[in-house]
């Protein structure tokens, strides 16, 4: 009996957080530890930067920077077709055209799930 390979895992292994700082949080917890350092430094300097504007257009910026981030983590297939496509970009060997647009479509999906959540929290 020879083994198949293991089908990539398409679906999310988490739902959609809320868009507020806490939820975020608690996803990329969940899904990248490593990234929580990161997270908090840019609250940090997202929330200084609202109280010096005057203005919360520093903090929708952090949580719709942030919110794209785990859109694509939370489905490892598309995280890890990201990277990939990066990496093609930056090593500049190929033609970056079909890279591009793949990420571009990527980007459009994720911001769609941005849309869905924001949605959502409105209701």
């Amino acid at each position: 009996m020879t083994a198949h390979p293991p089908e990539p895992v398409t679906e999310p292994l988490i739902p959609m957080p809320a868009l507020t700082p806490e939820a975020l949080r608690a996803a990329v917890a969940n899904l990248t530890p490593s990234r929580v350092p990161a997270f908090e430094q840019d609250l940090v300097e997202a929330a200084t930067n609202a109280q010096q504007a005057q203005s919360l257009a520093p903090l929708r910026t952090f949580v719709h920077t942030w919110g794209m981030f785990l859109a694509i983590q939370r489905r490892p297939f598309l995280a890890g077709r990201l990277r990939h496509l990066e990496e093609v970009i930056s090593e500049g060997v190929e033609n970056p055209v079909s890279a591009i647009a793949e990420i571009r479509k990527i980007h459009a999906e994720a911001e769609a799930s941005l849309r869905a959540t924001a949605g959502e929290t409105a209701r």
